[in-house]
């Protein structure tokens, strides 16, 4: 087995276990690695630092608190998707256009969520536009 840090066209940092490096390039070429933050597929590996052994045993009790932290985490990241799902307009790739209707008041002040990229939001930050970046979690636990 191979630990890999990754890092999506988000910049979001996640850890992955592959059985080799053939089994990580099969996988990324399929489109079947997903951020476990957003859900892009857009992966590459990101830069680690070298893991020192300390004992099987010390490893295996990391393992499970991390492991334990991180589904704790992901029910909650859940838990918030179904709120903004159940209580705002999804907009789609339309967020930033969006966004600045509601915040020069073209249009209804609503609720609303969906994607933009890291320059619109960028853009949307200096014109005073009030949102929140969510981590986004995929529907499936892959």
């Amino acid at each position: 087995m191979i630990l890999y840090n990754l890092r999506c066209t988000n910049d979001h940092e996640f850890e992955a276990w592959f059985k080799d490096s053939c089994t990580y390039e099969e996988q990324v070429a399929a489109s079947e690695i997903a951020c476990p933050v957003c859900g892009i597929k857009g992966i590459e590996k990101a830069p680690m630092a070298p893991r020192i052994g300390s004992g099987a045993q010390k490893e295996q009790t990391n393992q499970t608190v991390e492991h334990s932290k991180f589904a704790n985490v992901r029910e909650v990241l859940k838990k918030v998707r179904a709120e903004i799902e159940n209580n705002c307009d999804y907009v789609g790739p339309d967020f930033a256009e969006e966004a600045r209707k509601i915040h020069y008041d073209e249009a209804d002040p609503r609720n609303i969520y969906g994607e933009t990229s890291q320059d619109e939001a960028r853009a949307l930050k200096e014109e005073g536009v009030d949102f929140t970046r969510v981590p986004w979690l995929p529907r499936n636990d892959s």
